[in-house]
């Protein structure tokens, strides 16, 4: 009761703080499910279009040189929700859960009077495997992170997805995608018919694996093989899914001071065939820019009143940092030390330089890229480092360590101090306790925990499912291992 009671009297403090502004945006996070830097229209796919994800490039900020945080799924959306890498939060790799301790950016806008709304992929709360909806006594669902309101599926999924609105599990019909946004959309519509500001959160599943799109989409595709003929038509329905997003909008008559963030979630697929990640190194799973340069889009018209294409470096660490500036958050809703940094400056105006390095680290690799230049090692331990300019080398094809040596050294050593501060976040030292809090879970496949036994009973012929029944390994699917691309 004393913890509640001292919750509400810093809620009631935030509210009276000069920087409360009756005029801010409501703000919309989507996010795409292994969609590479090279899969959109505006990029000129030989073979996709996305008229919408155009219109919304034509209309907005479209940032060419946007970094997802990290190479695979979790990390990122760690990043996203905490301004910081993925390593410090504790969530090293796919299925590892957000610790407790972190302060997020969807507590931020709830203590700042915003209604705030999870839809989609969570993945957040130590479970590996094909998504399966969320428990409501689940200690790391998205409540427990400054959700209101949620609609959310622990990992991936696909046409038809069982969701869980808040502990009670809902079987839907229809694309995902779509089901997301018209979710959210009634989430917004009723939020902002009693003036309240909202963050929404839209994370879709597709189009990851296993795959699974309407006949109708896969129409321009039937040349394809049927991994690719299926990725690619969640693709058309992920586009689509963002034009009815524009149009509710408008209809509600809140486009305009609405902020919508597009992006994916780590690189493009390898064995996706036309290539995902136009022309890139690398693919999910590296830390070439393949596996990190990711599709990024950002409309905002009141904000954003001069439409154009950028390629000032960004990530989804800058999205926290980025939407307290707009918002006005007081620097105390952020942990330190925050690895993004705000980019309000650049939706006005162009900007020369990135003022503070984008760092990457995960599973012993690790990347440095500041401005043109690109550090990385696969073995962060002991291994050796390659030195990149990305202006003119994006393909990363010509390592400039051995005639550049004294500025691949520069930066290395930067970058080694930054990893020594990174592990002083991994043991807790960031936190008041010092440490990190007992109770934090390890990741499990969720078939093999004794709760989800008769949802797999019940649900284990799904295609994402396949292979899990009552076998007590991991899904086929989730058994390859994305490589470093040499």
């Amino acid at each position: 009761m004393i913890k509640r009671i001292s919750q509400l009297f810093a809620v009631t403090v935030f509210l009276a703080s000069p920087t409360f502004s009756e005029d801010r945006p409501h703000v919309i996070l989507v996010m795409a499910d292994d969609m590479g830097w090279g899969q959109t229209g505006y990029r000129d796919h030989p073979i996709l279009k996305t008229p919408n994800l155009d219109a919304m490039a034509k209309s907005g900020l479209r940032l060419d040189r946007f970094y997802a945080g990290a190479a695979t799924c979790s990390p990122t959306r760690a990043t996203v929700l905490t301004g910081r890498s993925n390593d410090r939060a504790g969530v090293n790799d796919h299925g590892y859960a957000l610790r407790l301790q972190e302060k997020t950016l969807p507590r931020a806008m709830q203590q700042a009077g915003y209604a705030t709304g999870h839809f989609g992929k969570w993945h957040l709360n130590g479970l590996r495997g094909p998504g399966v909806p969320v428990f409501a006594d689940d200690d790391h669902n998205p409540g427990e992170f400054g959700f209101d309101e949620w609609l959310s599926v622990s990992n991936f999924f696909d046409r038809d997805p069982i969701m869980s609105r808040r502990g009670t599990f809902e079987e839907k019909k229809g694309d995902s995608s779509e089901i997301l946004v018209q979710e959210a959309l009634q989430f917004i519509e009723h939020q902002s018919k009693n003036n309240k500001p909202t963050f929404t959160v839209i994370w879709y599943g597709s189009p990851h694996s296993p795959f699974v799109a309407a006949d109708a989409d896969n129409a321009d595709f039937e040349a394809l093989n049927s991994a690719s003929k299926n990725h690619y038509g969640e693709l058309v329905a992920i586009d689509r899914s963002i034009g009815a997003l524009r149009a509710g909008l408008v209809d509600l008559n809140i486009s305009n001071n609405t902020l919508v963030w597009f992006c994916s979630d780590n690189g493009g697929l390898p064995e996706i065939t036309p290539d995902t990640v136009g022309g890139l190194r690398g693919n999910k799973g590296t830390i070439y820019e393949g596996g990190l340069r990711v599709p990024a889009v950002i409309q905002w018209p009141d904000g954003i009143e001069t439409p154009r294409v950028t390629n000032f470096p960004a990530c989804t660490m800058d999205i926290f940092p980025t939407i307290a500036e707009i918002v006005g958050l007081p620097a105390s809703t952020m942990l330190r030390p925050q690895d993004g940094m705000s980019l309000k400056q650049l939706f006005s105006a162009e900007l020369v330089e990135r003022s503070k390095p984008i760092p990457f680290r995960q599973q012993g690799r690790a990347a440095w890229v500041d401005n043109q230049y690109k550090l990385l090692t696969t073995k962060l331990a002991n291994g050796s480092f390659q030195l990149y300019n990305l202006v003119a080398d994006p393909a990363e094809q010509v390592d400039l360590m051995p005639t550049m040596p004294e500025r691949g050294e520069a930066m290395r050593k930067v970058l080694l101090t930054w990893n020594v501060s990174v592990v002083a976040s991994i043991e807790g030292k960031d936190y008041p306790e010092g440490k990190v809090n007992e109770g934090e879970p390890e990741p499990v496949q969720w078939n093999q925990t004794a709760r989800y036994q008769a949802f797999l009973e019940q649900h284990g012929d799904r295609p994402e499912y396949k292979g899990s029944k009552g076998s007590g390994t991991k899904n086929p699917l989730e058994k390859r291992k994305m490589k470093e691309v040499n």
